[in-house]
């Protein structure tokens, strides 16, 4: 059975109050070996750190740019003390999620900045990676990297994920020289997603890491449109069990059987967060 690694699904979401135990079981009974819980903000610290805890994987914190609005420099002060006070833990894994987003209207753009920027800052100070949020917002994004700076042996080097990414093969190609890794889900499976899956087939290999957004970007085969919305029918729930499958569609997109795209994206999320495969590695079962 192929080894996957989700690395980002936000199973702390009210989607999965009722059977999210019994998801991720489902899950990891289909290869998913570990998650990647990230935080939206300090009102859901406690909640992904639990999450974490309580099932063996693993988690980000962060202020998503959606919640910059109710969020102040308290805010930022309090996720500066939780990363201090989690230095040793070897579940928090990244800062994230963190980001940019120009698609949802009458965001405060500068405050979505200026979070931005403080939580990179945040990232050099504790040596940690970031899960980038870069909805129609990636140009600026990489600006930003450029002028914080990154960690490790050239001035911008980070390390981390664009999650979701879906821009051009030249920024793809500009997140990758700045050392980060492609996070690729669901929208892969989706015939009409054209640049997306010629991005998918173009990069290295060792770019991809795979990731479901659960329970968001649902792959064709949850997927509703909005006449079927109409007429009644919800939208799908991603999680984590659909990982394996949207895997599979991946693989047969780079020409790959499953488990070597499976063990691929694993060694990239490794590299990605280190802490995660110094926790993974802590936890797998002596041959």
């Amino acid at each position: 059975m192929e080894r996957w690694i989700d690395t980002h699904c936000h199973l702390d979401a009210a989607e999965f109050g009722a059977d999210g135990d019994t998801m991720r079981q489902s899950a990891r009974q289909r290869g998913v070996a570990c998650c990647v819980v990230p935080a939206i903000g300090a009102v859901n610290f406690d909640a992904v750190q639990g999450w974490a805890q309580r099932h063996g994987d693993t988690y980000a914190l962060g202020i998503h740019p959606l919640f910059t609005g109710s969020a102040g420099d308290d805010d930022l002060a309090l996720l500066a003390a939780r990363l201090e006070q989690s230095r040793e833990d070897p579940q928090l894994v990244a800062i994230g999620e963190i980001g940019l987003d120009y698609f949802v209207p009458d965001l405060d753009d500068s405050r979505q900045q200026h979070f931005f920027r403080e939580q990179l800052k945040l990232a050099r100070r504790f040596d940690l990676p970031v899960l980038l949020h870069t909805r129609r917002s990636v140009d600026r994004v990489l600006r930003h990297l450029r002028e914080v700076g990154g960690s490790g042996a050239g001035r911008h080097r980070w390390r981390g994920i664009a999650h979701a990414f879906n821009g051009s093969q030249q920024q793809a190609d500009t997140f990758i020289a700045l050392g980060f890794k492609l996070g690729v889900g669901g929208t892969a499976t989706f015939d009409r997603a054209q640049q997306v899956r010629r991005v998918v087939q173009a990069v290295p290999l060792e770019a991809i890491v795979m990731e479901t957004d659960a329970p968001d970007i649902p792959p064709h085969w949850l997927y509703r449109d909005a006449a079927q919305r109409a007429d009644g029918s919800p939208q799908a729930r991603n999680s984590p069990v659909e990982l394996p499958a949207i895997g599979a569609a991946v693989a047969e997109l780079r020409g790959l059987t499953p488990q070597a795209l499976a063990e691929a994206s694993s060694a990239n999320a490794w590299d990605a967060m280190p802490r995660l495969a110094s926790w993974m590695q802590s936890r797998a079962s002596p041959v």
